[in-house]
């Protein structure tokens, strides 16, 4: 638990200095067991940039805190159990960029957003070309968490390969092996997200 809550507040500091977790928004979450079920994760309405090991908590996969802790876990809990279980994910990682945050909307009537023909590409897990076709469900934003950790247990059943997931006007969500593994899925995805944002904003400029 003490390496893993100080490893997620490096990348706290690290995504904010990206400006990825602005204000309170992000949570990140290491899973420490699985029999039983234990995770290590960010707490409810902190600033990330200026976390400190002793604001992670430990949870299970109610979301109990364990420990005499006062403090809340992400209201994202859930999102984080059901990813980590369906993905068999050792650590879970969401921002909120805003190239994430607006092609999710843009691209929401499609579904997801296909990215291809990026060498960046080749930097997520298992991907040895940059022909490689990744493709990021869009989901519906919803305040009902276990309703909407259903949802992303459903759509990742149907995308099995998918690295990662946008909320519709809220963020990615991405994970990995280890916090190492996802880490690197959030600066792989976060750098196509902006590359494709930057790419389509030139093309009208130029266009007009």
């Amino acid at each position: 638990m003490r390496d893993a809550a100080h490893r997620l507040v490096e990348i706290g500091r690290r995504f904010d200095a990206r400006g990825w977790v602005l204000g309170t928004s992000g949570n990140f979450s290491v899973v420490i067991g699985r029999d039983p079920f234990r995770m290590a994760i960010t707490p409810s309405a902190a600033f990330k940039g200026d976390l400190t090991p002793a604001q992670i908590l430990e949870i299970d996969a109610d979301g109990a805190v364990l420990g005499n802790r006062s403090e809340k876990p992400s209201a994202e809990y859930l999102l984080h159990v059901q990813v980590a279980d369906a993905c068999n994910a050792g650590a879970v990682l969401h921002t909120h960029s805003v190239w994430g945050t607006v092609l999710s909307e843009v691209y929401t009537g499609d579904g997801g957003l296909a990215i291809e023909g990026y060498e960046m590409l080749k930097g997520l897990e298992g991907v040895h070309t940059h022909e490689h076709r990744e493709w990021l469900p869009i989901l519906e934003n919803d305040q009902d968490m276990s309703r909407l950790a259903r949802s992303v247990g459903a759509r990742l059943r149907q995308h099995p390969d998918a690295h990662g997931f946008l909320l519709r006007r809220h963020g990615l969500y991405t994970w990995g092996q280890d916090l190492a593994h996802a880490t690197r899925h959030v600066e792989i995805l976060e750098f196509l997200l902006e590359a494709i944002g930057r790419s389509q904003s030139l093309a009208r400029t130029t266009w007009r």
